[in-house]
């Protein structure tokens, strides 16, 4: 038997052999021959001759073995219903909807913002887009109208499809609000907008540019899908930068459908039929990924959940759907893990189900801790498995590959290297950390299939964020350090991202919202860490000489659930007198950081002040504002991601 030593080898002396080997797996209208364009370093392109169409592969392939078989799970706790969709009915469903945008006029190559809630319509969306060979742009339904403003402009899409609302536990979300306001804001309209009208709230459409999902689908034509070149791009993914403007990750149709296909089988052992679930949201690369693509290409049975861990209605609502679906493998956020221990510490709720078809936990997205592992791998005693990627790669760069192998497990690391990802570990001047010694994590060029080709019209902003600081290397922007055996350990982030229950957010970002305020004159966002989520956002202010604090920290509060959405709800607001920063002007965030976690940090040699640093110690380490912690405390507010 092949195991992982001789897998990861093949990969590294014959890389274009390697993935010309796992092409095999894609159905293609026309067969690459040239595996590896590596004319244009650092931009280096996969299977650039070749052409296919991913729709076909994740619908039309099936239809002739497994037409039948379930392709989609719609399990929706929160509205109290359910739909199965067989790989037949999803084509059908797909292809009428891409002949509802082309009828906008969407082709090869137009972009389509989506704005939606975990619901059919959203998988069905994007999987059209992909059949006309347009791209498609996901933006998560957390996101308030001024981001979703910010990533129309950057994608400048020829049609939106959103919805009328998105239903939580205890409430419903009116998202055609936040549509409308952030076509307010936007310098670019589409041609027209798709609306999908929910039964628990209809909106009101906007005469001569909404249009309502159903009655265009019920008047709708088939088409077939268009092939595409595989350099072409799939979809545009926006992530948080250390800049107010987003990243627009792009990925490509070959090398994407090549390295998805080789991860089901490989990493989540998924062969076609058996039933994955990614408890994740579709707006996140997770959802991309293994939610819609990954899955369907591999002729298994995909879940679309919409609930959460708890609350829907019990701490139980996870091991229902394993049981009641028989999923094979889970893929969640720690998290999602910590929610339901909270509320479920002996795991009860277990028994009330059936779990024998659950194989293997998978968690990623943020940091699984010790004391989360070992909880769940003794409650499940099923593999707990961790692995680490980004919404850069797409798929895991170091992972547990248990369709190879199943290594042994490791507290705390996620394992090693998938095939493809030359992983070292640097020091500041380029040379490469012993064992055990910690630096910067980078990725040898060329990247592996499936990752970012580049940003979104911004080849410039691709090469100055990932690939100037240490040439010839991808940095990931994580710190950590192989062990004697080989297993990566991943840290934490080396810049100013924060990881609020498996979704980046830059500090950046929210830092531009406090400044806005006329009573501010400087600010920090910092990431604390918290038992449930992770990271939370911390903001300090200091305000403009003789203005008021009377209810700032409320306002700033608010303008940042405002214009980011709650998913950055900040734990607190403090006024403080000054903040501590360097003689050159730096903000000193990661010292502030480590005194808010507990630790006893040093004074910084290069502190301006460092009487500023010690007056602040003991607000870091103060509770959070009274009344601050509602989205913390509410586990309600949970969302998945990667």
């Amino acid at each position: 038997m092949t195991g992982y030593r001789d897998v990861i080898q093949a990969s590294v002396d014959d890389p274009s052999a390697f993935w010309a080997q796992a092409a095999r797996a894609v159905s293609w209208t026309k067969e690459p021959h040239r595996i590896l364009d590596d004319d244009h370093p650092p931009f280096y392109r996969w299977f650039a001759d070749g052409e296919l169409n991913t729709c076909a592969n994740a619908l039309d392939r099936h239809i002739e073995t497994r037409g039948d078989q379930p392709a989609l799970i719609y399990d929706s706790p929160v509205t109290g219903s359910k739909r199965t969709f067989t790989y037949r009915e999803l084509l059908a469903e797909t292809a009428c909807f891409a002949g509802v945008l082309r009828s906008l006029g969407v082709g090869k190559g137009d972009r389509v913002v989506l704005y939606m809630p975990m619901i059919p319509e959203a998988v069905i969306a994007m999987l059209a887009c992909a059949r006309l060979g347009a791209v498609h742009s996901v933006v998560f339904g957390g996101f308030a109208g001024h981001e979703l403003a910010s990533r129309i402009d950057d994608a400048r899409p020829v049609v939106i499809v959103s919805a009328s609302c998105g239903i939580e536990p205890t409430r419903v979300v009116a998202y055609k609000p936040m549509l409308d306001h952030a076509l307010e804001l936007s310098q670019h309209h589409p041609n027209a907008c798709v609306i999908v009208q929910r039964d628990r709230h209809f909106c009101e459409l906007t005469p001569g540019r909404d249009l309502d999902w159903a009655e265009l689908m019920a008047g709708a034509t088939a088409v077939d899908p268009v092939p595409v070149v595989a350099t072409d791009p799939l979809y545009v993914l926006y992530t948080s930068g250390t800049t107010g403007k987003p990243k627009g990750i792009v990925r490509d149709n070959g090398g994407h459908a090549v390295a998805l296909m080789w991860s089901m089988r490989h990493i989540y052992n998924i062969e076609p039929g058996d039933v994955f679930w990614a408890a994740s949201d579709v707006g996140w690369v997770v959802g991309h990924s293994y939610i819609v693509y990954g899955p369907l290409m591999a002729g298994a049975t995909t879940v679309l959940y919409e609930g959460k861990p708890v609350g829907t209605p019990d701490p139980g609502a996870f091991w229902r759907v394993v049981s009641e679906h028989g999923v094979k493998v889970l893929f969640c956020a720690p998290t999602a893990i910590r929610v339901i221990r909270k509320e479920d510490p002996d795991g009860t709720h277990l028994d009330r189900y059936d779990l024998s078809s659950l194989r293997y936990l998978f968690q990623a997205g943020e940091r699984l801790d010790p004391d989360t592992y070992a909880w769940a791998s003794e409650t499940l005693g099923v593999p707990v498995i961790d692995h680490w990627w980004q919404t850069e790669t797409g798929w895991a760069i170091a992972a547990n590959p248990v369709g190879v192998q199943q290594l042994p497990l490791k507290a705390g690391s996620p394992t090693v290297p998938m095939p493809g990802y030359d992983v070292q570990i640097l020091r500041p001047d380029g040379s490469g950390c012993e064992s055990g010694e910690e630096g910067a994590i980078c990725i040898r060029l060329p990247l592996p299939p499936g990752t970012l080709p580049t940003l979104w019209g911004d080849d410039a902003r691709f090469e100055s964020s990932y690939l100037r600081e240490y040439p010839g290397y991808y940095l990931t922007g994580d710190g950590g350090y192989f062990d004697s055996q080989g297993y990566l350990f991943v840290m934490g982030r080396t810049d100013d991202v924060i990881n609020v229950a498996g979704h980046r957010l830059s500090t950046g970002t929210i830092e531009a919202v406090l400044a806005a305020h006329p009573a501010v004159a400087e600010c920090a966002v910092i990431g604390v860490a918290d038992e449930i989520r992770g990271q939370v956002p911390r903001g300090f202010v200091v305000l403009k000489s003789g203005a008021s604090t009377d209810g700032v920290a409320a306002e700033l509060m608010a303008a940042v659930r405002e214009e980011i959405g709650p998913v950055a709800a900040l734990q607190g607001v403090d006024v403080v007198p000054a903040l501590p920063k360097t003689r050159s002007g730096k903000i000193l965030r990661k010292t502030m950081r480590g005194i808010a976690d507990g630790r006893d940090e040093p004074v910084p040699s290069t502190i301006e002040d460092a009487g500023v640093l010690e007056a602040l110690r003991p607000i870091l380490r103060a509770t959070a504002n009274s009344g601050a912690s509602e989205v913390a405390d509410d586990p309600h507010r949970w969302r998945p991601d990667v």
